[in-house]
């Protein structure tokens, strides 16, 4: 057992870093027994979130403070290396400065309850904030029910997991941030439109330059997403459950009606190989 898997099991408080491309999502692990709404998951709280492209180490141990005063064993689950190794050195400097220790640990799929298909090639590879969802998602979906995950972060995914749990894989797209900064930079004259996802995109017509852009983006990620869905449905037979999480999933929301919202899907994930730290 490692140093960190040590103290995970020995009760130091367990922290989780969901290091993305474009945030940093911390949280801590409340105190064993507690799930999260009856949901079988590790329960979280202190939730905070860092730029991922320029957050100040301050902002971090300001947060640590108060997350956890004494030694601490921080989960660290990466799609984005630059970001990760900074926010490492940030943690080893505040460690060594406030003399108390901050073990640190990268999540890996064999860290994760989490069975993979076969066919799924390069599993190390896959990313990782999408093996945590699925690892979480396996937890809570109906006995005998496959699931479909949407996670609308930086890019969207939409991945399968079979009746059994199984990884099956999925797909992904750009997210809205990324689609108006690909128009804005392949365009001599559209700008780029900030602040996509958090609402329903205008009415057609759009009367604007503006408008006209959040509305092909708004209702361009809801039939992009919508039509995975039905194709990952009829995939799995028709009758999987659907999670949806991240960010701006509210822009989503009305594409896939009866879907379940978990918020913070990929930090509860996160969480469980805490879990399976100490079962081994």
């Amino acid at each position: 057992m490692t140093a960190a898997a040590a103290a995970i099991c020995s009760g130091d408080t367990v922290l989780l870093a969901d290091v993305g491309n474009s945030r940093i999502k911390l949280a801590v692990v409340t105190p064993a027994g507690a799930t999260a709404d009856s949901l079988r998951l590790p329960a979280i709280a202190r939730r905070h979130d860092l730029d991922s492209h320029g957050f100040r180490p301050a902002h971090l141990e300001q947060w640590l403070q108060g997350a956890a005063p004494g030694p601490a064993v921080v989960l660290v689950a990466s799609v984005h290396d630059a970001a990760a190794a900074r926010l490492e050195a940030a943690l080893a400097a505040v460690s060594a400065t406030s003399h108390r220790p901050l073990r640190q640990r990268r999540v890996g799929h064999g860290d994760l309850p989490l069975v993979i298909a076969a066919e799924v090639s390069a599993p190390e590879r896959v990313g990782i904030d999408r093996l945590c969802g699925a690892a979480a998602a396996a937890l809570v979906k109906t006995p005998h029910r496959a699931v479909i995950i949407v996670d609308c972060g930086t890019a969207a995914t939409v991945d399968m997991l079979a009746a059994d749990g199984t990884f099956l894989g999925g797909a992904i797209l750009p997210g809205p941030a990324l689609m108006a900064r690909a128009l804005a930079d392949g365009t001599s004259k559209l700008p780029e439109v900030a602040a996509l996802g958090t609402s329903s995109p205008p009415p057609m017509p759009g009367h604007s330059t503006h408008e006209a852009i959040a509305a092909g983006i708004g209702f361009g990620i809801q039939g992009a997403v919508a039509r995975l869905v039905a194709e990952s449905q009829a995939a799995l037979g028709g009758d999987a459950e659907v999670i949806l999480t991240g960010g701006w999933r509210g822009a989503v929301r009305a594409a896939i009606p009866g879907a379940t919202e978990i918020p913070d899907l990929v930090l509860h994930g996160i969480a469980l190989a805490a879990t399976r730290a100490c079962a081994r």
